[in-house]
């Protein structure tokens, strides 16, 4: 490979369905692409070294949420910064030493001949990036390519578990199973004698570690600011300064709503935040005022036009600011060249920049969008909807979700909302909703058809109202009227459908395209055993599914 090619396909989006060799489609470049590979490589050896430690009583906390956050740093559009992937691997590599110096003092053998364990970190970025290219996604060429897919499958799976793991740690909680599984599973990786039964039940496993991961962060949120209660949000702005943020976290969200009360600042959010709207913990404070932005390709403009400060708390932006970034702040594990970093200790700063930036001149009309339908909500309405369905007035409930894209093809999933027969509930979540999260739909015997679940990780919230509602019919989740139809970018997506397919959860609509990493004979594995199909149309899929 030479200096300036990279190879990744970890996303949906992938130069021409099949990887970036060049640059990469979300922005990032070959020198990050191969820094956040050789991280990957470390992290392998500290979870190898974890489960070694752990036999001799050695449980490291630190180093376990450290993992998390460092796989993290690795999804797409999070991290863009290649010193800060430096730091990453540099502290990874002191953590791996502490472990092997530990074990060796515990008289444990380690092999000499374990490249993984014994690798010798180069000190300076040419090193590194000359070590990163050995131990990419193509690095091995001999490997047999069904193996190789499900490898990489595993691993971007651990991506997003390590991602909502990390979310859960920050609210106080944590499972040591859940950790304990990141480190099988990236250990599972040197593991040469594993073959494609044995990655199989990994990739099953981390679907089912992952609904615990997901569950710990759901508890962490609904514990912390209670459960979601169903909120008018306006779309509009109001006159006045204005801080927005983006992302997942709710603990930064807080502290930015707790620094900016009586300074005169309304607070905005942005992508996957609009939910929080819904949390009676946060909902509280008068001047949190509304959602600002909409479908995730008018990301840059709105960024470029918002006349306040702007908090990214995760991945949330295609691409790397450029012209605009003197008013973007970032926290955890995102990171872009030139653009201030900050602390939860430190977000005043944020509100700083708020205050000497000119905020909105004047009110704008807008409309307002209902969310807040998590699965106390939805469950409390479960008597209605029962009786519903059972008289017909309902025939199906269409589950539409999951990441948003600027890719073309992504109106399919507005056209299928807006397709879909009048007797059928809608049901979304995730950033995907915003192609269509502002239709007006009607209602179904005073029940919403368009129900907003809330974040990506509020999967967890829709796999318990359907067991729910199964329950109530008592019957399989499969036998449901219930059809799944979903849009995936990155790693948390790909970590969501390893869950919905540890259930058994089959017929599973997946777009715009499939993953670059799944090869035909694992695709098959997949249709065989769940039914997994691509869209097609609007049409033609609402009229498959409806008959």
């Amino acid at each position: 490979m030479s200096e300036n090619q990279m190879f990744c396909y970890q996303c949906e989006q992938t130069a021409k369905g099949t990887g970036c060799t060049t640059m990469g489609v979300c922005g990032k470049n070959p020198e990050v692409a191969t820094l956040q590979d050789l991280l990957i490589y470390t992290l392998r050896g500290i979870s190898q070294l974890s489960l070694k430690a752990a036999k001799i009583g050695v449980e490291n906390e630190k180093i376990n949420v450290f993992v998390c956050e460092a796989l993290f740093s690795t999804l797409t559009n999070t991290n863009f910064n290649p010193d800060s992937i430096i730091d990453y691997i540099k502290k990874a590599s002191k953590l791996r030493k502490q472990l092997f110096d530990k074990i060796k003092a515990s008289g444990q053998k380690i092999c000499a001949k374990n490249k993984v364990i014994n690798f010798e970190l180069e000190q300076t970025k040419k090193g590194m990036l000359s070590q990163g290219k050995l131990v990419g996604v193509n690095s091995d060429i001999t490997i047999d390519p069904d193996l190789h897919s499900l490898q990489w499958l595993l691993t971007y799976g651990l991506k997003g578990v390590g991602a909502y793991t990390y979310h859960a740690y920050g609210l106080g909680k944590k499972d040591d199973k859940v950790f304990n599984f990141i480190h099988r599973g990236l250990a599972a990786l040197l593991d040469s004698s594993l073959g494609i039964d044995d990655y199989i039940s990994l990739v099953m496993k981390c679907g089912e570690i992952n609904i615990r991961a997901m569950e710990l962060l759901d508890a962490g949120n609904t514990e912390t600011y209670g459960h979601p209660i169903p909120t008018k949000v306006p779309l509009g702005a109001k006159k006045g300064k204005a801080i927005l943020v983006s992302g997942h976290n709710l603990p930064d969200l807080e502290e930015i709503l707790k620094l900016s009360e009586g300074k005169g600042v309304n607070v905005y959010t942005h992508g996957e935040m609009l939910p929080t709207h819904a949390y009676p913990g946060l909902k509280k404070y008068p001047h949190f005022y509304g959602h600002y932005g909409t479908a995730w390709q008018n990301q840059r403009k709105e960024f470029q036009e918002f006349p306040g400060a702007i908090l990214m708390t995760t991945n949330c932006l295609q691409k790397p600011v450029e012209n605009y970034k003197n008013n973007i702040f970032t926290t955890g594990p995102v990171s872009w060249p030139g653009v201030p970093h900050i602390i939860k200790d430190d977000l005043s700063a944020l509100v700083d920049k708020a205050l000497e930036l000119p905020g909105f001149q004047s009110d704008t009309n807008s409309k307002y969008v209902t969310v807040g339908f998590g699965r106390n909500a939805v469950l409390s309405l479960a008597g209605k909807v029962i009786e519903a369905v059972k008289t017909g007035r309902i025939k199906r409930f269409l589950l539409v979700g999951g990441c948003d894209g600027a890719k073309l093809g992504r109106s399919y999933y507005a056209d299928f909302v807006e397709k879909a027969p009048k007797d059928t509930i809608i049901l979304t979540l995730a950033c995907g909703k915003y192609r269509f999260f502002d239709k007006e739909l009607g209602t179904i015997e005073d029940i919403p058809r368009l129900l907003d679940i809330g974040q990506c990780n509020d999967a967890y919230s829709a796999v318990k109202i359907a067991q729910a509602l199964a329950d109530a019919f008592n019957i399989q989740i499969n036998d449901l009227p219930l059809s799944l139809v979903l849009s995936w970018y990155e790693q948390k997506a790909v970590a969501i459908l390893l869950s919905l397919l540890y259930l058994g959860i089959k017929n599973i609509r997946i777009g715009p395209s499939l993953p670059a990493f799944i090869t035909p004979n694992i695709l098959k594995v997949l249709v065989d055993k769940f039914n997994i199909m691509p869209i097609t149309t609007a049409e033609e899929d609402l009229q498959a599914i409806m008959n």
